[in-house]
């Protein structure tokens, strides 16, 4: 089953796909926010049909002692967005410290700064999904 993960952030959303298999979880892209939820909604649903995905797998920021600050409500607000306008079901999954494991695989490639920024929010989604493929793509 081939699952589309999202790092949602303010200013990007990083993305990545699975095989079809869903196995293997791969950075694709980072999306700009343009400022129009409904205009980023649309461009995630192009994505999603661009790579033919069964299900959307949206990284949660929880705190470390598991409790949901402002970051984590307004990522529930944007899950509930997109499973309104998805065809397909939009699961969350916690989403904690993997832009710590993002950026520190790309600094263990000897990436530079502005390099990095420019990939770690897709490598942040790749990790969420490959996480969630790991602990056997759980639904709720």
């Amino acid at each position: 089953m081939r699952a589309l993960g999202l790092d949602l952030g303010e200013r990007r959303v990083g993305v990545a796909v699975c095989d079809s298999a869903g196995t293997v979880a791969t950075p694709v892209e980072t999306l700009v926010r343009t400022g129009d939820h409904d205009r980023d909604l649309q461009a995630i649903s192009e994505l999603l049909e661009q790579w033919q995905a069964e299900i959307v797998v949206v990284g949660l920021p929880v705190s470390l002692d598991g409790s949901e600050g402002p970051a984590a409500r307004a990522a529930r607000v944007e899950i509930d967005r997109l499973g309104r306008l998805l065809a397909v079901p939009v699961v969350s999954y916690d989403e904690r410290l993997t832009t710590v494991i993002a950026e520190r695989s790309l600094m263990e490639q000897q990436m530079k700064g502005p390099q990095r920024r420019g990939v770690v929010d897709q490598v942040a989604a790749a990790v969420i999904l490959q996480s969630w493929l790991d602990a056997g793509m759980p639904r709720g």
